[in-house]
């Protein structure tokens, strides 16, 4: 999937959606082997930095999030919209995409 580029100075997430900006992947291997760029995997694991409304309930009310933003999460590995603001590189996703807060 292809990184969608702003050149905004904001972004609000709509609904359940959360903005995660994407944690730099490792560099080398625990054995000390340096990795190329085309060997790197996506990292899966990021902080949250903004967040929607919340998901509306049949009833009109809405559903609370259950991350907040400083949070760091761990995501599906598929999932979500690629953002880039800048040089700095975002991952736009639905709260069910989350799945662990790590400390």
């Amino acid at each position: 999937m292809a990184a969608v580029s702003l050149s905004v100075s904001t972004v609000k997430p709509l609904g359940d959606r959360v903005f995660v900006k994407v944690s730099a992947s490792e560099e080398k291997t625990a054995g000390g082997l340096y990795l190329p760029d085309t060997a790197k995997e996506k990292p899966q694991v990021g902080e949250v930095v903004a967040l929607g409304a919340g998901k509306r309930n049949d009833d009109g009310s809405r559903q609370e999030l259950e991350v907040k933003v400083g949070d760091k999460v761990l995501y599906s590995k598929y999932a979500g919209t690629d953002v880039k603001l800048g040089t700095d590189e975002y991952v736009l996703l639905s709260e069910k995409d989350i799945l662990a807060i790590v400390a």
